[in-house]
């Protein structure tokens, strides 16, 4: 038998024999004495019947050279290197302790005894290369060989390499530590974590930290934590380092400093700086440098050493230089103003000094220009207010300037100006209505309203059209000007010196500093509604406007008439400042005339017939509006004396009824007009329609009579032919229904012979298969029956003979001794119980079954009369009575 199949069947319970190969082992449990023991190949073992393999067979551990395991519970060995049995056969174990085994020259494979377990399993040993180490740590205490040290418990200490680490059971591996390389420029940062004395010699506390500078590899001690690699700044002319000390040191320079403390280094100082552990960097501080046409002012300078808090100092270029902790620059680096011929700065004394440029004495507060060309560098005590620049203004353009000490506005036009140090730019503000009306073409424009007829959203969308159209936003401190159309006004008023003044057209209007403009504000719309159109200038016409009015005749005829109106301005003479003023003196003149008009069409037509006005209302219309002359002649125009408005014609658009019967008879007239035309044009259709229809009913009739003889012609020649084929079809039909009877019956005689045949033939059949049927599922049956009888003869017989053998090996288990205590073990008991007692006899009934008492007292009778020295004990039972006695 191979080894694996071996193996297979004896961890299967196959057999008790197990072939163990060299260098295996198994554990052999012994059921009768509970220990356990090793057995070594190569041999063959075989199991007894008391004996369990608990393991195995199992390969010996083999450790290779330069390879460990460690060994749970080893066993105990004595000074020969033997293993140590108690009594009982079973090896010693030193529980809970751990055996490191190492490879030996002599050491061949070994076993592990029962209660050893691999803790871990074969594996290389550590090797520490160079530059490395591992922190080790003590679990007990023991006396270190190598160094001759005793180690506690919790001491750490550090294994470098290049070396093998050979483990213990009293020292646990850590971690691996690698050497930080310090390169040039570098140091790292270390940390105690316990008081020690450093690679240098010095001794530190715990928390303590400290640099190494030195180039090369540094392998931190078990205590020490490298906390970062410090890496040096390069210091150049245009870079320094701002510090700040943590507390109260002396630095790498040799200088004190104290606890908060800030300072410079530069590349005076060193080359290279490393921060030390007290030194923090506050920002890396770029050099700051002045041409020669740039300045700066430094807040808080530091003079000595010590900050100069509150003052300022003015520095000019060239010039290159760190700011030191604690200065700032006000405004950065500002350039030196350069001013050209048209260029000046305004200034403004913050502190009393003497200005040596115009060998005067300022104060505080006092304002002053200096114009150029010329270039400035403003001292600490001047603050520049703000820097002005001539302006050149066309004959056209023009500013409005104001007076800060006076409040004076006034406006300059037409020439190169520079604001002195007391003017400023003046904002002229215009109503929202009036900044709208400057940017829109007021002849373009002029006919679209500005309320009502359009929402607030179509008036922004206008708005917003309007003003994305003319570009930018208007400059408020520049003249306002308004450019005046061809043969239109405007009028102006001066609001201080309270004078209007009206300018024609074309023209450029400028407005002063107290003018603005008149708002003229139209009736609009059809009919007309006040306020609806809002314009600056006043248009002289020749223009119209539409109007829609209703009137109502001598006999109640309500008419809406739809009128179109020319209309100009007429002046005279434009110079003179009466006529002029005219123009603006009614504010609506559209509405006014409107409304003129109206009321003289409605007097006039209110005498008027309505048949009348429908034939002649042009005439009535205008002869109301113009009038007649001496002549009884229409006039050709109606003059407003109010403002000098001439209407020169009125053109009638449309004349509709309001009143809906009105309008319903008028319809039916026209309709009636219409409907007389339709029908004359309708019966002169019907006359000419109702002669072609006689003429084609002729020529319709002919045609059918000649249709006709030719269908009596064909119809004749169809009966012959129907004739000829009803004779012969007769003949046919008679012959072939004789010859089909006959036929029919000889098939039909056929048929039923063979119907009859096939009936018998199907009966036979049905009867010989059931009569098989019939005789299979008996033969069936009786061989069922014969067969289940045969099994349950079998079964019984079986049945018996396991009974009998099951209770023969029970009886022969358990013992005749056994049987006769399980027998006997109920009344002994109870007779036990009853002696604990102490009762000489007891009755014991349910109260139903009646008891013989002749007999019980015979029995207690003759007990009473025995001998004395020997104990017996009765137990009488009946169905539910039971009476022991017992006797001394």
């Amino acid at each position: 038998m191979s080894k694996a199949t071996s193996g297979t069947e004896n961890k299967a319970g196959a057999g008790p024999v197990y072939r163990i190969p060299p260098y295996h082992y198994i554990h052999v449990l012994d059921q009768n004495t509970n220990v356990t023991r090793l057995e070594i190949g190569p041999k063959t073992f075989i199991k007894q019947d008391n004996e369990t393999v608990i393991l195995g067979p199992e390969k010996m551990i083999t450790v290779p050279p330069r390879h460990y395991c460690v060994v749970e519970s080893p066993v105990v060995r004595d000074n020969a290197g033997e293993v140590v049995f108690d009594a009982n056969g079973q090896a010693k174990l030193i529980h809970a302790d751990l055996d490191i085994r190492l490879a030996r020259l002599d050491q061949a494979p070994f076993p592990l005894y029962p209660g050893e377990v691999l803790r871990q399993p074969v594996t290389p040993l550590k090797v520490v290369p160079a530059n490395s180490a591992l922190r080790l740590k003590a679990v007990l205490d023991f006396q270190d060989e190598t160094t001759g040290e005793q180690r506690r418990a919790g001491d750490e200490w550090l294994f470098e390499g290049p070396a093998t680490y050979i483990p213990r059971k009293e020292v646990s591996v850590e971690e691996q530590i690698r050497a930080t390389v310090i390169g040039p420029n570098q140091a790292i940062r270390l940390c105690a974590k316990k008081e020690i004395t450093d690679r240098n010699g010095e001794r530190r506390v715990t928390g303590e930290e400290w640099l190494v500078k030195k180039t090369g590899a540094y392998l931190p001690l078990a205590y020490e934590t490298v906390v970062s690699v410090e890496n040096a700044y390069v210091l150049t002319d245009k870079k320094a380092l701002h510090l700040r000390a943590l507390k109260s040191f002396t630095d790498n320079f040799g200088k004190e400093r104290m606890n908060g403390e800030e300072w410079l280094v530069t590349h005076d100082d060193t080359e290279t700086h490393i921060l030390s552990v007290y030194e923090q960097l506050v920002a890396v501080v770029d050099v700051v440098t002045l041409n020669s046409r740039q300045y700066c002012v430094i807040l808080d300078p530091v003079e000595d050493g010590k900050p100069q808090l509150g003052k300022k100092k003015l520095v000019v270029g060239e010039k290159s230089f760190f700011l030191q902790p604690g200065e700032k620059l006000e405004n950065g680096i500002q350039d030196v103003y350069i001013l050209g011929e048209d260029e000046g700065i305004i200034l403004k004394c913050i502190e009393a000094f003497e200005d040596e440029q115009a060998k005067a004495g300022r104060n505080p507060g006092d304002r002053w220009m200096i114009r150029g060309p010329t270039e400035y560098i403003p001292p600490t005590q001047v603050e520049v207010v703000t820097r002005r620049k001539a302006m050149p203004l066309d004959e056209n353009e023009g500013i409005y300037v104001r007076d800060i000490k006076t409040g004076r506005v006034r406006s300059v036009i037409g020439e190169t100006y520079m604001l002195t140090q007391d003017e400023e730019l003046w904002q002229k503000e215009l109503p929202k209505q009036v900044e709208d009306l400057l940017t829109r073409d007021a002849l373009a424009d002029r006919n679209i309203p500005t309320r009502s007829q359009t929402s607030d959203k179509n008036q922004s969308q206008q708005q917003t059209t309007v003003s994305k159209s003319t570009g930018t936003k208007r400059d408020k401190s520049k003249v306002v000007t308004y450019r005046v159309p061809h043969n239109a006004c405007v009028q102006i008023y001066d609001y201080k010196a309270k004078k209007a003044r009206i300018i024609f057209g074309p023209e450029l209007v400028m407005l002063g500093p107290d003018e603005q403009f008149t708002l003229i504000s139209l009736s609009g719309c059809v009919p007309k509604k006040p306020n609806q159109i809002q314009t600056l200038c006043l248009l002289l016409g020749p223009d119209f406007f539409t109007d829609v009015i209703v009137i109502e005749t001598a006999d109640h005829a309500r008419l809406s008439l739809q009128l179109s109106y020319n209309w100009h301005f007429h002046v005279a003479d434009r110079a003179d400042e009466k006529e002029s003023d005219k123009l603006f003196s009614v504010p609506d003149f559209v509405g006014d005339a409107a409304k003129a008009i109206a009321s003289r069409i409605r007097g006039a037509v209110a005498g008027t017939q309505f048949d009348d006005f429908h034939k002649n209302s042009a005439q009535i219309i205008r002869a109301a509006v113009f009038g007649l002359d001496a002549h009884q002649h229409v006039r050709d125009q109606f003059i407003f004396p109010q403002n000098n408005l001439v209407i020169t014609s009125i053109d009638i658009q449309s004349v509709e009824p309001v009143d809906q019967r009105t309008r319903d008879a008028l319809q039916k007239s026209v309709q009636l007009a219409i409907e007389i035309t339709t029908n004359s044009q309708e019966a002169a259709a019907k006359h000419e329609a109702s002669r072609r229809e006689q003429e084609a009913k002729g020529l319709l009739e002919r045609q059918r009579i000649k249709d006709e003889a030719d269908a009596e012609e064909v119809r004749k020649q169809l009966l012959e032919l129907q004739a000829l084929s009803a004779a012969v079809e007769s003949t046919g039909q008679a012959k072939a229904e004789a010859q089909s009877h006959a036929e029919s019956a000889r098939i039909e005689g056929e048929a039923a012979v063979e119907q009859a045949r096939l009936k018998a033939e199907a009966t036979r059949i049905e009867a010989e298969a059931e009569l098989l049927r019939l005789k299979l599922a008996r033969e069936a049956e009786i061989k069922f029956l014969h067969d289940q009888n045969e099994l349950e003869i079998t079964k019984k017989s079986e049945m018996s003979r396991i009974e009998t053998e099951k209770f023969k090996l029970q009886v022969e288990s358990i013992g005749a001794d056994t049987i006769q205590s399980i027998a006997t073990s109920g009344p002994d008991t109870q007779v036990k119980l009853l002696q604990a007692l102490g009762l000489q006899s007891m009755l014991v009934t349910d109260g139903h079954t009646p008891i013989n008492l002749m007999g019980f007292g015979q029995g207690l009778l003759g007990g009473l009369t025995g001998n004395t020295k020997n104990k017996s004990r009765t137990l009488t039972s009946t169905s539910n009575n039971y009476c022991v006695r017992e006797d001394d």
